[in-house]
């Protein structure tokens, strides 16, 4: 089997440095999907559809490629939570989750130009949060890294300070999940191995 390139339909510094960890080198393609358009009050499905999007709407600028769509968003009380629109957003947001645990859904979608097959799926982790002072939820909002972030926070980043543990794929909460991603390769009959750099 021909291995085709890998396209990462994604912006995300974090998810492309989570595949550069495991020897996979894509070539990066944001999709600028406007993610405004879905309403979906269940977050397993609004990731979902929004992975495969973004996948979708990148699809068409190859001709062989295995092209990999993904959104995330935090689940917590029944709200779902992307990014932020802003600083006061963020801090209000950090007052719900601090010594609260929400859960976080990420969507992958997975296209296969050679095989015309797409795998849609998606993987949550539950993340528990540190009791905060409003002083270190200001100073956390400050740093600018939450408004980059579903959820309001990077676990990679000063929001690892603020996280307590968690249940699950450690790299889901980052954005990909790597375990999720070498199945659904084995899926469509490449092994992961096959994509190393």
């Amino acid at each position: 089997m021909k291995i085709p390139p890998f396209v990462l339909a994604s912006a995300s510094p974090a998810r492309r440095r989570l595949l550069q960890t495991v020897g996979i080198e894509p070539i990066v393609r944001p999709s600028d999907f406007d993610e405004s358009q879905i309403e979906l009050s269940d977050p397993a499905e609004l990731v979902k559809t929004l992975a495969d999007y973004k996948a979708k709407t990148v699809a068409p600028q190859f001709e062989s490629a295995l092209i990999m769509g993904c959104d995330s968003v935090l689940s917590m009380n029944g709200e779902i939570y992307g990014k932020p629109a802003n600083t006061s957003e963020a801090i209000a947001r950090w007052q719900i989750m601090q010594g609260n645990f929400g859960d976080l859904y990420t969507g992958h979608a997975l296209i296969d130009h050679d095989q015309n097959r797409t795998l849609v799926k998606s993987q949550v982790t539950r993340v528990y949060f540190a009791q905060m002072s409003d002083r270190a939820i200001e100073a956390y909002v400050a740093t600018g890294e939450p408004l980059k972030c579903a959820g309001a926070f990077a676990i990679e980043g000063f929001g690892s300070l603020f996280v307590e543990k968690i249940e699950g794929c450690h790299s889901n909460v980052i954005g990909l999940s790597l375990p999720l991603l070498r199945h659904m390769l084995g899926e469509l009959g490449y092994d992961v191995t096959d994509f190393w750099q």
